[in-house]
């Protein structure tokens, strides 16, 4: 696999909470470290995405904001 973001962790996947559209992908890239993606429930079908299961947390951003109390 070769993608054009410089961001990419390899991680395993911790949860997928299935909802009627989207599914929410909690991906645990280090210990204690853990990465949220909403796609859609079809794309983690076809990824056939488990609890268990090794995928890339795969990070494209223009941006990164910052913010503090």
């Amino acid at each position: 696999m070769e993608v054009s973001a410089r961001n990419a962790f390899k991680a395993k996947v911790k949860k997928v909470v299935d909802g009627a559209v989207n599914a929410e992908v909690i991906l645990e890239i280090a210990p204690g470290v853990e990465v949220t993606a909403i796609i859609t429930k079809s794309s983690a079908e076809k990824l056939g995405l488990v609890e268990g299961k090794d995928a890339y947390a795969i990070i494209k951003s223009s941006d990164v904001i910052v913010a503090v109390d």
